[in-house]
């Protein structure tokens, strides 16, 4: 998918936020949601999505929200650090299928890095373990 094209309202994220699908909640406010990726590539590996917007990428979302939407990024990579005890921590955010964008709704990835461990592929398998998920989101959202 080009960066260019309409807002398909049928996207996951679209539906976790109408609360339609599920998804391992972090944090929320009137601004953002944060929930743990299903398929993640490091333990701990989380999205912050923007609420009320039909952006699918960064370049299409407003610059008055940006400082919102990366305030609870920073909120997130902190807590992220300290529930998990990671020694880094990528953010990256990607737009249009050629840069590796898979849902087309903006979405920040917190990736947790530890020193020994690999990345995973993203999508490279089968679903992470729910009670896992959850045990890491409830260690997250207790560190905010």
């Amino acid at each position: 998918m080009s960066l260019a094209g309409e807002y398909d309202g049928a996207n996951i994220f679209a539906k976790i936020l109408r609360g339609e699908m599920p998804c391992v909640k972090i944090y929320e406010d009137e601004h953002v949601l944060a929930f743990m990726d299903i398929f993640p590539q490091s333990q701990g590996h989380c999205l912050v999505i923007p609420k009320d917007t039909t952006a699918r990428n960064l370049i299409e979302f407003p610059a008055n929200r940006l400082g919102l939407l990366f305030a609870a990024v920073q909120k997130l990579s902190k807590a992220v650090v300290k529930a998990l005890n990671c020694d880094g921590v990528i953010v990256t955010q990607f737009n249009g299928a050629p840069a590796g964008q898979t849902v087309f709704h903006l979405h920040v990835h917190v990736i947790p890095r530890y020193a020994n461990l690999p990345l995973q592929p993203h999508h490279g398998g089968k679903p992470a373990d729910m009670a896992v998920l959850r045990d890491q989101a409830a260690r997250i959202a207790a560190a905010l």
